[in-house]
């Protein structure tokens, strides 16, 4: 039973970022690292695969919607996204089949947690819409097929680190290591001793914006890092986005 656990989410492609928050002695410490979902769908997929992959069994990965997404693009199905048809063009065979794979939703024990919940979107689907403000009924709604035992929740997929009570659960967010919304950096979380802390790693925005410039060969890199690295999109926005997906 892991002890202590680094939870990072939506890396979407952005190496750079993601290689800063490995580095951080409580990630390299921690006894399993979990991301939940949306690893590949961004700039430098290839790399940002292996890279996770290398962390062994140390490291579990957790299927998000783009991940699922991509797979289809290989599979001849329609997409909307530009950065995500050319990021499925570029993944190799055993990462199609990496992803594919991928579970949804995970339940691990945690010391001091007990069964921990990880997903996406939600437990009941990986695109579901959550928010900090939703709802408290909302809330009990996703949550009603999940066994009484499950008291914490981590979830991702909307860009924004969160954490609050639903009816006695807690529920934690820990935001976007790769897309952030609302502030510049890697957003993770920690679980350990039974407590939860929301975490951010600094990085050297123009550094890592040329380095995707350089390392990727996505057409319209330039633009992409400049909107997603930079955070143009905030919290706020996000937010007045969102709700309209979070059934409120």
């Amino acid at each position: 039973m892991p002890s202590t656990v680094a939870v990072l989410s939506d890396v979407h492609g952005v190496l750079p970022v993601l290689e800063a928050v490995l580095a951080e002695p409580d990630v390299r410490g921690a006894d399993l690292v979990v991301v939940t979902g949306d690893h590949a769908a961004g700039p430098m997929p290839v790399e940002t695969l292996d890279l996770l992959v290398s962390l062994g069994e140390r490291c579990l990965l957790v299927r998000g919607n783009s991940d699922r997404e991509l797979v289809g693009i290989t599979r001849g199905e329609p997409c909307e996204h530009p950065e995500s048809v050319w990021a499925a063009g570029q993944l190799r065979a055993d990462q199609v089949a990496l992803l594919d794979g991928l579970p949804h939703p995970v339940t691990i024990d945690v010391d001091g947690f007990g069964p921990v919940l990880f997903c996406h979107g939600s437990p009941r689907d990986d695109d579901e819409v959550v928010l900090v403000d939703t709802r408290l009924q909302r809330w009990v709604e996703v949550f009603a097929d999940l066994p009484d035992a499950v008291q914490t929740v981590v979830c991702g997929h909307t860009h924004m680190p969160f954490a609050r009570l639903v009816d006695r659960r807690l529920v934690l967010n820990p935001g976007s290591v790769g897309m952030p919304y609302g502030r510049t950096g890697g957003a993770w979380a920690l679980l350990r001793d039974g407590q939860v802390s929301l975490r951010h790693t600094p990085v050297d925005v123009d550094a890592a914006c040329r380095r995707v410039v350089a390392e990727s060969t996505y057409p319209d890199r330039l633009a992409w890092a400049d909107e997603y690295l930079r955070s143009r999109h905030s919290d706020a926005v996000a937010l007045t986005l969102f709700a309209p997906r979070d059934g409120r």
